[in-house]
């Protein structure tokens, strides 16, 4: 059976965000024994390591590299690695994690908004008939929780972290739908900028305890296939998928977590909560059943 790039793009982005959900799990395991700013830290090292040797493979379209995207290549790992991993770290050191999924997933709201002036995308009437229904089921599952519990310090760092990840799909999605630049490119050194200054931070804060084969073994498996291979084939999708579209597939983590954490952690899912995962997901749905429009770039 044949699919169509676009089908492709589509299914791609999904197995890459079960490979990120799953990563929660493993990540859960670990994080008594790592602290979490040099786990993220090594996690996207060590991936990006791995993947260095790749740019030999380019090295001539890496030379052809202008000042201009080198720029923009290094905002993408400052904003996409260093600030948005760092900030999700930071936030749920201030805020519940119920409250702070919560408001995560309001980035496909700015996203879309964003994208109609910073990308000329504009979603059709079905995607943003797609994005309410979406963030209504996400509400139906969070709720009764209120978005004001935690502290200010708390909010103003989950408002950052938000921000900076709706950045990074637009800046993401602006990179890579140019066909410029390969993928394998885009990967290595947005992630090698932004990962080196995440593990500087996680060394200067949090330092490097000793480490168990299996806290390793974790390390390595995030480094190699939740990383190295995810985050290689997403900006392949980029270069298909809108920013609104991808990052309301990034959002369907919300339900494959849910389930994963059903799994292997124990943890129970009332029925309420299964309404609005299905809620969530007709909105997923509808927002992958047509295409927006570009207006010119």
């Amino acid at each position: 059976m044949r699919f169509s790039p676009r089908l492709r793009a589509i299914l791609q982005a999904f197995f890459v965000t079960f490979l990120w959900s799953s990563s929660w799990v493993l990540i859960k395991y670990a994080l008594n024994e790592i602290p979490p700013l040099t786990f993220a830290g090594l996690r996207y090292t060590l991936a990006f390591i791995i993947l260095l040797p790749g740019l030999w493979k380019h090295k001539v379209e890496v030379r052809a590299l202008s000042a201009k995207e080198w720029r923009r290549l290094a905002a993408l790992g400052l904003v996409f690695y260093t600030m948005t991993q760092g900030g999700q770290f930071l936030t749920l050191n201030h805020l519940e994690a119920v409250t702070f999924s919560l408001l995560l997933n309001f980035t496909t709201v700015l996203v879309a908004f964003i994208g109609v002036t910073a990308l000329r995308e504009v979603p059709s009437r079905l995607q943003w008939g797609g994005i309410i229904i979406f963030i209504a089921g996400v509400v139906a599952y969070f709720c009764p929780v209120s978005i004001f519990e935690g502290n200010a310090l708390g909010l103003a760092l989950a408002g950052f972290t938000v921000c900076a990840n709706a950045d990074a799909a637009l800046l993401g999605r602006s990179v890579n739908r140019e066909r410029t630049i390969p993928p394998l490119v885009v990967t290595i050194i947005s992630m090698g900028v932004g990962a080196i200054l995440l593990l500087g931070i996680g060394l200067a804060v949090q330092g490097l305890p000793p480490l168990s084969p299996a806290g390793w073994a974790v390390i390595v498996w995030l480094a190699v296939v939740n990383t190295a291979l995810a985050f290689t084939l997403w900006n392949r999708t980029l270069r298909i998928l809108s920013a609104v579209e991808s990052s309301i597939i990034n959002n369907t983590m919300l339900v494959q977590i849910t389930v994963l954490a059903w799994l292997f952690l124990g943890e129970r899912v009332a029925l309420s909560d299964v309404a609005g995962l299905i809620l969530a997901m007709v909105g997923v749905l509808m927002v992958q059943m047509a295409r927006p429009k570009t207006t010119g770039k």
